[in-house]
């Protein structure tokens, strides 16, 4: 078996004096989707921070390619695309100027390209419209355009279907399991009813709450 290209090693992290979740161990692997689940409150979106390395508050620890994460964080972070619950738009910045600046720094695209991919988000003659004009959905769709440009062997994905309608929830499952066929591996959470071929769980528990 190949090694992991993730691996967490009996994780542990509290919140506000409560204890999101203890020993927690698995790995992941390329080629793999992977769903975190489990009652508001548990812990889901802390985990997935905690993975994305924009979290240090747990004990444990985190490996990449079978090293200790922190050796190697900078090429860690050059390997990862992260989608956080929000989509991280800037209103006064069209949708090409948002996914411009969020490709920046990661990997040279054309602007024909970038906008391709914003077509494939259904955002197709909202290219150069101001994004404070665009539905919450729009504005989702416009990160999620990463998708379709992003070679990162690694996503981890926090509520990648929030204000997505059931097209769109369609075309982002097919996306998801094109990056594991390719190779990739994707993490991700989700409040959809997320049913795809071969998806590992990992289940927090713990007492639900609204935080």
């Amino acid at each position: 078996m190949s090694e992991p290209l993730l691996q967490a090693v009996n994780l542990q992290c509290e919140r506000d004096g409560r204890m999101l979740f203890r020993d927690l161990s698995f790995a992941i692997a390329a080629g793999t989707l992977t769903r975190i689940e489990g009652p508001n409150g548990t812990g889901k979106t802390t985990l997935l921070r905690i993975l994305a390395s924009l979290n240090d508050s747990y004990s444990g620890q985190i490996m990449w390619r079978g090293q200790p994460r922190a050796w190697r964080r900078e090429e860690f972070l050059r390997n990862l695309l992260y989608i956080g619950h929000r989509p991280g738009i800037k209103p006064l910045l069209t949708p090409l100027e948002n996914l411009r600046a969020l490709m920046a720094g990661r990997q040279q695209t054309e602007d024909e390209t970038l906008r391709r991919a914003l077509e494939g988000t259904g955002l197709g003659g909202f290219q150069d419209v101001p994004s404070g004009q665009l539905s919450a959905g729009q504005q989702r769709r416009v990160a999620l355009a990463r998708l379709l440009i992003s070679e990162e062997p690694l996503w981890v994905l926090d509520e990648a279907f929030t204000a997505v309608d059931h097209t769109g929830v369609a075309a982002i499952e097919e996306l998801l399991l094109q990056r594991a066929r390719r190779g990739g591996a994707v993490v991700v959470t989700t409040h959809h009813d997320l049913q795809l071929p071969g998806m590992a769980r990992i289940t927090l528990g713990g007492v639900a709450d609204d935080g």
